[in-house]
């Protein structure tokens, strides 16, 4: 049996380049105007290579637009690469829809690149004896080669195609396949940003490389080496390590799926035909006969594929029968904003039947009476999107008792994804097209015909009610079901309240405050422009790296084959010895306080003056909520810009409170680790940094400096996210040693974090994830990995994430207890903004008083963890308190 692993982003990439920039050539598009040339390319080379080699396995990995291990270790990885064209991006939905005609599984994570899902698969097919071939563009793809895998990389576009195996490798790369990574850290690999070796050319690299066989040997031997190079090799080690570290394919991604779930599945004729006529490919229709398909079983399993979706009925009066039954319902809008959205309709799933109701038919007394039934349940794919959505018309959803994208991200909060087809195929097999399919991407969102987006508004309720099972199974086999019905789904109508609500926006100051800024930008440019002896483009790398290292002559730039790094990190190292550096982090701090936090808020703002945040339920890794479109959470908050920035925010009624708990996570991690005099010093109110300052210097409390308690701080909270004594010592520039024995005298004074420090990570370890105090799990792959930093960044998650998450548990219980209490004593105050630890709060004034007192109530009984919660409740005219 052989597997089939196509690397999706190099072959499509490769295709759309092969004739796109082309002069005198247009690109392939259809009558409409649908650019197709990447589609065409990808289609053609797929259906080529399943004729030539007919695997039984077939998985298109992809890569996803979220940041990975690589960018976290490295800001530069692949940072030189242009946005991918418009012209590209739009062909890309429809490529994924091809493979579900095909039957062709697909799969993109979001933290890993399609190389790392290959790689794993790859990995885990060879040892179950299959023949693995992988279909890529990218010669990083070679390091996998050997005695079962082979590597086809394609040539002149995606018309050809080179096959590299154990037997020829040696002869076509003059290296072996292990030796790929080291082949690149010697000599960097432009495409990725990576640097390698200043001096090392390829012809080198092949000499060292047949003689040292690695970099790491090479490095031990590094006296032996002769001529000018030796000392670019020592001065480069790290760098040459980094790039190897990053250039290796990560093959222990925390892959549910089994090889197994890669058969391929049998495609329907009619259905390709039609997938080909819309893309108007003619040529293609008349070899739908030649192309390998596979056998269909005589008694398929009746799974969710199997079973008949229901076609889309319009009748009013008979869908009014079935409104004493529970449904699973779905919004359809005309924009990718429902805050910005026209409802186009709902469609209704009951268990034998479904309906689609346009918008005007949901003002009818019997639709809104049933929509409002909190005893009629109702399930969904996105209660907070579908709730916000009707709260907008005046209907109030009651009785949403299953939200499919909150049971998966329940599950495991990596299988959520935007795309709803790769959500549901983490759970069950499924076709539904992408959204984008349906309506564009978001600048380009178009609404097809009614019959078209009703028929796939009831196929996403179908899904949604084909999840539920699998994931109420999952849930109470993980003891997590409490989390998803008692606290997840209660906030998802919070959250879509406070989104109504709306954040207001005083635009003249915030237009006031940009002006401040411009000035102060204006000031900055010439003030570099003096100290640098010469105009130049401050925003361009480029010609800053020229000015800095070669007019300026400053001796730490280290130019790469990509030019001189201008990265934050670099320039602060430098400001200490030219005016230019700092001058530099002071003007791009402005510019992105004017771009991001100016134009960007203003662009923002809604007809009725406010801000309507999107918050993020289903996102993040550890449970924290975050925001966008505007991102609120972003806003900085300990420095005067950032609160200027916040002075803009204001009340819609008469005044704003800010309620933020104090320390949340100290005081988690003492109630975990049983810390007994980190539990005496927060329940006896003292400060936790002063104390353990006090204690460390073995000096009485009032004696406590503020260059101590600066220390002790640091230590308290680097404790939480595993900082090292390197990272230690680099925060508060003091050596490796002097921060090493401070973390000692630190795990002498607490001892039980130590233990639980270790605990938790070899805990982690044997059972792949971590847990909070409420059983919200993270799962934690780059523990087992074999890479070094893969498997430190792991252990750092292992540390953080059981604090972080259940910080942020707290605080979404504090919400939805807040948010009764707030109803049930028939306030009209209401809370409108959630950041981290603080919760904001639009409160009338004779309101007041009550209002604090409710909120400090409610947030410090949140919940019971043996060490007292305390929340500093303040109120103001603005959000700068």
């Amino acid at each position: 049996m052989t597997v089939l692993l196509v690397d999706g982003n190099s072959i499509l990439f490769r295709a759309y380049y092969a004739t796109a920039g082309i002069p005198g050539r247009s690109i392939m598009q259809t009558k409409n105007g649908f650019y197709t040339n990447a589609l065409y390319g990808f289609v053609g080379m797929l259906i080529k290579t399943i004729g030539t080699i007919k695997p039984t396995h077939i998985l298109v990995a992809f890569d996803t637009k979220a940041k990975t291990f690589r960018h976290e270790e490295f800001d530069d990885y692949k940072a030189q690469r242009k946005p991918m064209p418009e012209e590209l991006a739009m062909q890309i939905p429809a490529i994924k829809d091809f493979l579900d005609v095909m039957g062709i599984k697909r799969l993109e994570i979001e933290g890993y690149e399609g190389d790392d899902i290959i790689g794993t698969f790859a990995k885990k097919a060879k040892r179950q004896n299959y023949d693995v071939i992988i279909l890529s563009g990218d010669k990083d793809m070679l390091q996998l080669v050997d005695n079962n895998v082979q590597v086809y990389l394609t040539r002149h576009g995606v018309s050809e195609l080179e096959a590299f195996n154990v037997d020829n490798f040696y002869e076509k790369m003059q290296i072996y396949p292990s030796q790929v990574v080291d082949f690149k850290a010697l000599t960097g690999d432009n495409s990725d940003n990576l640097p390698g070796i200043r001096g090392i050319g390829p012809k080198t690299a092949y000499q060292l490389l047949a003689e040292y066989e690695t970099i790491e040997n090479l490095f031990a031997h590094v006296e032996q080496i002769k001529g000018k190079i030796k000392q670019n090799i020592i001065e480069d080690q790290e760098i040459s390590l980094r790039t190897k570290r990053l250039a290796t394919i990560n093959c222990d991604v925390d892959l549910k799926e089994d090889v197994a779930t890669l058969k391929r599945q049998g495609f329907n004729k009619q259905a390709l035909r039609q997938f080909f006529e819309r893309y108007e490919f003619n040529n293609m229709i008349s070899k739908i006969d030649t192309i390998p398909n596979v056998e269909e079983t005589k008694n398929p399993p009746e799974t969710v594929e199997t079973v008949a979706k229901p076609k889309v009925e319009f009748s009013f009066d008979e869908a009014c029968r079935y409104f004493n039954q529970p449904s699973f319902i779905e919004v359809e809008l005309d924009h990718a904003n429902y805050h910005r959205a026209n409802v186009l309709g709902l469609s209704f799933l009951f268990e034998e039947k479904g309906f689609f109701l346009e918008k005007e038919r949901l003002f009818d007394e019997k639709v809104v009476r049933y929509l409002e039934d909190q005893a009629i349940k109702k399930g969904t794919v996105d209660s907070k999107r579908l709730i916000a959505s009707l709260a907008i018309l005046g209907i109030d959803v009651q009785g949403i008792d299953f939200d499919a994208t909150l049971g998966i991200y329940c599950v495991n909060p990596s299988f959520v994804s935007n795309s709803l087809p790769t959500m549901f195929s983490r759970m069950i097999p499924c076709d539904l097209p992408e959204n984008e399919t349906v309506y564009g991407k978001k600048e380009k969102y178009a609404v097809p015909g009614l019959e078209f987006y009703a028929q796939y508004s009831l196929d996403k309720c179908f899904y949604a009610r084909a999840v539920k099972q699998p994931i109420i199974d999952a849930l109470t086999s993980t003891d997590q079901l409490s989390l998803f019905t008692e606290m997840e789904i209660p906030l998802a109508k919070v959250l879509a309240e406070m989104e109504i609500n709306g954040f207001a926006i005083d635009k003249k100051r915030l237009v006031s405050i940009g002006e401040t800024f411009k000035q102060e930008i204006e000031r900055l440019r010439k003030e570099i422009y003096a100290q640098a002896g010469t105009e130049f483009n401050i925003d361009s790398p480029k010609q800053l790296g020229q000015v800095l290292f070669e007019k300026l002559g400053l001796d730490t730039g280290r130019k790469n084959k990509t030019g001189y790094s201008t990265a934050a990190d670099v320039l602060e190292s430098l400001a200490e010895k030219h005016e230019v550096p700092r001058l530099v982090l002071e003007y791009r701090k402005y510019v992105k306080l004017y771009n991001t936090y100016v134009t960007g808020l203003i662009e923002e703002i809604h007809p009725d003056g406010k801000v309507h945040t999107i918050f993020k339920q289903a996102l993040t890794l550890t449970g924290r909520l975050s925001s966008i479109e505007p991102n609120i959470q972003n806003i900085p908050v300990k420095t005067e810009d950032g609160r200027l920035i916040r002075s803009a925010f204001v009340p819609s009624y008469d005044v704003l409170v800010s309620a933020d708990y104090s320390q949340i996570e100290l005081r988690i991690l003492a109630s975990m680790a049983k810390s007994a005099h980190m539990i005496e010093d927060f329940n006896n109110g003292l400060d936790l940094h002063a104390s353990t300052a006090s204690k460390i210097n073995d000096v009485p409390l009032e004696e406590v400096t503020k260059e101590m308690r600066r220390y002790a701080k640091a230590v308290n909270f680097g404790i939480i996210y595993g900082m090292s004594d390197w990272g230690l010592s680099e925060t508060l520039h003091i050596t490796p040693s002097q921060a090493s024995r401070f973390i000692d005298k630190y795990f002498a004074i607490y001892p039980e974090i130590k233990v639980f420090l270790d605990r938790i990570v070899e805990e982690a370890k044997q059972k792949g994830y971590t847990t909070t105090l409420f059983n919200r799990r993270r799962y934690i792959p780059e523990l087992s990995s074999p890479n070094f930093a893969l498997r430190k960044f792991g252990e750092r998650t292992a540390l953080n994430a059981p604090i972080q998450g259940t910080a942020a548990d707290i605080i979404k219980r504090a919400m939805v207890l807040l948010h009764q209490a707030l109803k049930e004593a028939n306030l009209q105050s209401k809370l409108i903004a959630q950041v981290h630890d603080e919760l904001v709060l639009d409160v009338k004034q004779e309101e007041l008083e009550t209002v604090k007192q409710i909120v400090k109530e409610k947030m410090e009984h949140a919940a019971e963890i043996g060490v007292k919660l305390t929340v500093d409740v303040k109120s103001g005219s603005d959000w700068n308190m």
